[in-house]
């Protein structure tokens, strides 16, 4: 903690840095085990989802 802080900006502080860091979503994706086939079909939804969006947009 920096001199003159609260534990609440301490708190905050970190969580921004850990967010920023991306440790959280690093958390989350190693808690189960997910098959390469399950990774690979979850990115081609997630691509199909952001260009079916773009595609939106665009109209």
């Amino acid at each position: 903690m920096k001199d003159d802080e609260s534990f609440e900006s301490a708190l905050r502080r970190f969580k921004k840095a850990c967010e920023k860091a991306g440790i959280l979503s690093e958390v989350r994706k190693h808690q189960h085990f997910e098959k390469p086939s399950e990774r690979r079909k979850k990115k081609q939804l997630a691509a199909k989802r952001k260009l079916a969006r773009r595609q939106q947009k665009a109209s």
